[in-house]
């Protein structure tokens, strides 16, 4: 989707760096209305070429008073009252208002973390619809605290330690929520969320798949020129699959497909997938064989983001060499790689300190989004890089895209370099990482879990372990068993197995893989984890 025709009733959302932003983003897609996030310390004129509609202020884990804290430009305030704006602060962004527009902030005497409830003082805007004196619970996490509002402010709601909770200044359309609505621990967040946008704005909830759908095909077609050609980068997930089925709806036999096997795929991913795309999808593929091209460049490398860069390269090398091959074919040069990036991607993925988004952090980076090489040839296509996963699934299923297909778990751009704890190419853990994998997976849906999970794979971690089978000592590799269970990836919870069944998996890895004599499991959430390893 093309952010620049979005006409009307935009939420945007100034990213400040606290770990819940992505969620107020994907809340706010749930009641159907449009939401992006961008950078809070971005240009002033980037905010107003997307004539948002309401503007939220994140959370963050600086202190106003902290030198460089992150702030938005002068000349906001002034945007927004004259444009009419909704403004809503949550936690930083609450005291970032404050201090800007003349009340105080101090160093809170009172610290508040985790659940705390709050009392309702004012039933006006932001509790329109609660009475003075109801309560709820909601989810704390600040050391500063508001000490003096601004002119024109009123208190609208204390936590049960008697500090500001909720303020807001109905005639400059300022809002501001000490607490964060977005996550599950405030129940009620989600209503205080709806209320706010459709009664106190009057946001219509009008965003829907098929509008994407729509949009994208027309914004393909502006950018594709009639005779031109286009590579499709198609790694066996759905996110491609996804983007290449719409690419192909939109231009037809001009799109070209092809999949890499880089010596990096699932067990018998190469012959699954190829199946796939040809009986199922009918997509146009050509499969390469560059698995020696990718392991010799990798042999002998440990550093996860050295490996991602490789990889990275390799692949754009791989799509140049196919598109100068087809070139030649077809008398004309291709322009356009089509890749599925994601919006996850694209966040975890932000510029690192120093790039003018100092107060964020590179979490990822591969070839869709942190690896491509400047001088790549070809230009870039990402039609569903505004879209989580749950949506790109719904964009699939209306396109479509057999749902089996749909609910396969997500599979990293770099393969199983990112589940190799060390050199890829060491021995033969490539292959002792298959097997191991191939049982977990296959245990999942024998046990019918497979669609309860979001990602479940097996990482093989560095080193040996001592252990004992057929009553002799063995010195063998330790794998960890990782399955989550999240929305859209961006935030994770472990899944909870039952002891047998953790106890037949180990037992079946350990007995059927050689090599492997211990199986443990990885019971972290993101955050403060990721999904995959490396």
């Amino acid at each position: 989707m093309d952010v620049q025709r979005v006409k009307s009733d935009l939420v945007l959302i100034l990213d400040f760096g606290s770990q819940y932003t992505h969620l107020i983003t994907r809340r706010i897609r749930a009641l159907s209305v449009f939401s992006l996030c961008i950078s809070g310390t971005s240009p002033l004129k980037s905010i107003t070429d997307l004539n948002p509609r309401v503007i939220i202020l994140s959370g963050g884990p600086h202190s106003v008073h902290a030198p460089n804290a992150p702030t938005f430009e002068d000349g906001f305030v002034d945007y927004v009252e004259k444009n009419g704006v909704y403004v809503l602060g949550i936690c930083y962004g609450l005291q970032l208002i404050v201090q800007r527009l003349g009340g105080e902030v101090m160093v809170g005497e009172k610290h508040e973390y985790g659940r705390m409830e709050i009392v309702v003082e004012r039933a006006c805007g932001l509790f329109g619809n609660k009475a003075v004196g109801d309560k709820q619970a909601v989810w704390m996490s600040h050391g500063d605290e508001v000490a003096k509002l601004p002119d024109g402010f009123e208190v609208v709601a204390r936590s049960q330690q008697g500090l500001v909770a909720a303020v807001e200044d109905l005639s400059r359309r300022f809002y501001g929520l000490q607490y964060h609505p977005e996550v599950t621990h405030s129940p009620q967040g989600m209503e205080t969320l709806r209320y706010f946008l459709f009664d106190v704005c009057g946001i219509n909830a009008e965003w829907k798949m098929e509008d994407v759908l729509t949009e994208e095909l027309k914004v393909i077609q502006a950018i594709v020129g009639p005779d031109d050609h286009v590579i499709c980068a198609l790694s066996g997930g759905v996110d491609s699959a996804v983007a290449a089925t719409l690419v192909h709806k939109a231009i037809g036999e001009r799109l070209h497909c092809v999949f890499v096997d880089n010596g990096l795929l699932r067990y018998k991913e190469r012959e699954r997938v190829m199946e796939t795309f040809e009986k199922h999808l009918h997509l146009p593929v050509t499969c390469v064989d560059a698995t020696v091209q990718f392991l010799s460049k990798l042999k002998g490398v440990t550093d996860p983001e050295m490996k991602r860069k490789i990889i990275g390269k390799e692949f754009i090398c791989i799509f140049d060499d196919f598109s100068e091959e087809l070139g030649q074919k077809l008398g004309k040069q291709p322009v356009y790689l089509v890749q599925g990036t994601l919006y996850p991607d694209v966040i975890e993925s932000c510029p690192p300190p120093g790039s003018g988004r100092d107060h964020s952090h590179t979490i990822k980076s591969h070839h869709n989004v942190g690896g491509l090489p400047k001088d790549m040839k070809l230009k870039l296509i990402e039609p569903l890089k505004l879209l989580f996963k749950d949506e790109v699934r719904v964009l699939g299923k209306i396109l479509n895209v057999p749902e089996g297909f749909l609910k396969r778990h997500p599979f990293p751009g770099p393969g199983l370099a990112v589940r190799i704890l060390g050199d890829v190419t060491e021995g033969n853990a490539l292959d002792i990482l298959r097997q191991a994998d191939e049982i977990f997976i296959q245990s999942i849906k024998d046990a019918k879990l497979y669609d309860s999970i979001w990602q479940a794979f097996v990482v093989l971690l560095p080193g040996n372990t001592v252990g004992v089978q057929g009553d002799q000592r063995t010195y063998g590799r330790a794998v960890a068993l990782r399955a989550v269970t999240s929305q859209d990836g961006m935030t994770a919870d472990w899944y909870d197995f039952e002891h047998k069944f953790l106890d037949d998996v180990a037992r079946k890895i350990c007995n059927n893989v050689r090599g492997i004599n211990r199986v443990v499991q990885d019971i972290t959430s993101k955050p403060p984890s990721t999904i995959e390893w490396e």
